[in-house]
């Protein structure tokens, strides 16, 4: 249930309504806007009687709602989140971000290059796995703590913030100590005991869409992470398993304005991931733009036929500038 408060409620009107939900034996989540506050209330199992609330000094309305995700709803949370990492803004009313980096680091002078080649072409956000969740245990599975500091290094020398990914609890230490932002991968993304770890952080964490997820569960799992107080949070489509075999997955763009009608928070998408096909990227990158996607993640390599994860889908430094080029005059016909 959602109750709104009239937009000249007191402070104390606000407590007394907090303390009314907390009588019933459920949670009172105050949502501060610009006009009104509202409050959210968690916990119920069921239908909520409003019975003893509906009518307190204060109340404008009570709204039932019955997503089984709730902070990360608009109903909960009309006004959009925009997540701040540094001076970069993530979110409506910001220019769609770019994060660009190789799939896996290899090598210092390898992420060094890549971050070179990614903040020259006008991204702003670095990437790159030290930990990698592959489906045979014989493939290359990263540097683990060495590859973190190639990457915070590598994003220190060309200014850029850092992305990478956490697959277990016991990692999460070092990756916060390296990363500027905690990416759970499709693989985790219903991993719930890791993300109500990551949900006690202050580090924005980017979530990845699992496989077979449906929207719903997508949802659900990012109210795990804000249930237990982290906000931050940047969704991310990366396509989903179907019956088709000519891409990696099926990137479903449908879900761009599904999330944006549905839910506060900034979504991004993944366009190499989901085709696995480098000749793809540029253009579904530039679909997702359009689509309303507050930017893209994509893979960037400075050699792609030598990668050690990913090259098919990699993108060298020509045809990444040369996409980025294409975008920049996408920006201008979309209002940026």
């Amino acid at each position: 249930m959602l109750i709104v408060m009239d937009h000249n409620a007191t402070a104390a009107q606000v407590r007394a309504v907090q303390q009314a939900v907390e009588a019933m034996g459920l949670q009172a989540a105050p949502i501060p806007g610009r006009e009104r506050t509202a409050i959210g209330v968690l916990g119920n199992q069921g239908y909520v009687d409003d019975t003893a609330i509906r009518n307190l000094p204060g109340v404008r309305e009570c709204i039932h709602v019955s997503k089984p995700y709730k902070l990360v709803s608009r109903d909960f949370h009309p006004e959009p989140t925009v997540v701040e990492v540094g001076a970069i803004k993530i979110g409506d009313g910001h220019p769609p971000v770019v994060i660009a980096g190789p799939c896996s680091i290899e090598s210092p002078e390898q992420m060094l290059e890549a971050a070179r080649i990614a903040r020259d072409a006008g991204a702003q956000i670095l990437r790159g796995g030290a930990f990698k969740p592959r489906t045979g245990p014989h493939s290359f599975q990263g540097l683990g703590e060495k590859g973190l500091k190639f990457l915070r290094q590598a994003g220190d020398a060309v200014g850029m913030p850092v992305v990478t990914e956490i697959m277990r609890i016991e990692q999460l230490d070092a990756v916060c100590r390296y990363a500027d932002i905690l990416q759970i991968g499709a693989r985790n993304m219903q991993n719930f005991d890791l993300l109500k770890e990551v949900g006690k952080c202050r580090h924005p964490v980017l979530l990845k869409r699992g496989m077979s997820a449906t929207l719903e569960e997508f949802l659900a799992a990012a109210e795990y992470i804000l249930a237990e107080g982290n906000p931050r949070v940047i969704l991310c489509e990366r396509g989903i398993r179907t019956f088709e075999q000519a891409t990696r997955n099926t990137l479903d763009l449908s879900v761009v304005p599904l999330v944006r009608e549905l839910s506060h928070l900034p979504i991004l998408v993944d366009p190499s991931h989901a085709t696995g096909k480098r000749s793809l990227v540029a253009v579904m990158s530039k679909a997702a733009l359009v689509a309303g996607a507050h930017g893209i993640m994509v893979e960037v390599h400075p050699d792609p036929a030598k990668a050690l994860c990913d090259g098919a889908q990699s993108l060298d430094g020509e045809g990444f500038g040369r996409m980025m080029g294409d975008i920049r005059g996408l920006l201008g016909y979309l209002g940026y």
